[in-house]
């Protein structure tokens, strides 16, 4: 005698019924890349359908994304070549882009949950992600932790709802749940990069935030892709230190990574669905060889499946309007 497993697939309603995972909007964060001017929206080319946007035309996403019901964004600031410099200081002014678009969205968008990614190689003129020690020409991760920590204060001033530090400087989440909370910011919660690898799926992300790094790499501080344990490591070293999410990034090649981290921590788990991700599945449906809505799903759902409760991704505004679609 066999088990029947099709007894439970044969009807579509009980086939419903019995679904273990569940997509929602609720689920969704969309990333937003802001520069400066106005009337500014610089689509992408090698990401369609993304755009380098001012202040101005990032109001205009967000009142998008309400319609949505897409409640949560995560902002990074692109600066302009001339305005960067060895230390990222337009990251360290109280009126730096970052913290002007934080309170322009905040005032217009009050209830909108705004995220924001905390580094520096936006904002240096050799990309990096820190303050560079000039003998071993890497970072030098102590004194990035110094810079960081004013870093997430002026963002929590300016009306952040959640600090997300992408730079993986060692003990950056201890650093700065010390930073906020000495100054008043005790309730503001720390979404840590954990586990963010050396990764080439990376690539059109460069694109978007003009953040490539001058020279070498950033093999240094972000992870080895072959490397599983040291990414469960590095989240309960994290979650030890203070954070309040843990984050995956990239997702889709890492779903074993991410079911590890889900089997031994019980903070919830965040998945960056990156730049190359979003692309390959884009120069599919352009292609014609995928069928995109579906692959798109089904994607996504994989992460879900994975262990991720939140997931942050450049498809969040068609993923919306395909739950509605497929509801």
């Amino acid at each position: 005698m066999f088990k029947r497993f099709r007894r439970l697939r044969l009807n579509e309603n009980l086939r419903l019924m019995l679904e273990e995972n569940y997509l929602s909007v609720n689920d969704l964060i969309y990333p937003l890349f802001v520069v400066d001017g106005k009337n500014v929206r610089n689509e992408i080319s090698s990401m369609p359908g993304v755009f380098q946007l001012s202040i101005d035309e990032i109001l205009k996403e967000c009142k998008e994304l309400e319609r949505l019901g897409i409640k949560a964004i995560i902002l990074f600031g692109v600066l302009e070549e001339a305005k960067k410099d060895s230390v990222g200081s337009d990251a360290l002014n109280e009126e730096g882009l970052i913290a002007r678009s934080l309170k322009e969205i905040k005032r217009a968008f009050p209830s909108l949950f705004v995220i924001t990614d905390l580094c520096f190689c936006e904002y240096t003129d050799h990309g990096h992600c820190g303050i560079i020690d000039p003998i071993k020409q890497t970072v030098d991760n102590d004194l990035t932790l110094e810079i960081s920590a004013k870093q997430a204060l002026i963002h929590a001033r300016a009306g952040a709802d959640m600090i997300a530090p992408s730079g993986m400087m060692d003990g950056i989440v201890g650093t700065l749940r010390k930073a906020l909370d000495e100054e008043g910011f005790e309730n503001l919660p720390i979404m840590a990069y954990s586990s963010k690898f050396a990764s080439a799926f990376y690539g059109p992300f460069r694109d978007v935030a003009n953040s490539s790094p001058s020279y070498g790499d950033r093999r240094s501080y972000q992870m080895n892709f072959a490397n599983g344990k040291e990414a469960l490591l590095e989240s309960l070293e994290d979650e030890k230190q203070g954070a309040d999410l843990l984050m995956i990034k990239p997702a889709l090649a890492y779903l074993d990574v991410i079911k590890d981290i889900s089997n031994h921590s019980k903070l919830p788990l965040c998945v960056y669905n990156v730049s190359g991700e979003y692309a390959l599945l884009k120069a599919g449906a352009r292609l014609g060889v995928i069928d995109y809505e579906r692959v798109l799903l089904e994607t996504v759902m994989s992460f879900k499946r994975a262990g991720a409760k939140l997931i942050i991704s450049y498809h969040a505004k068609e993923v919306a309007n395909l739950l509605t679609k497929f509801a």
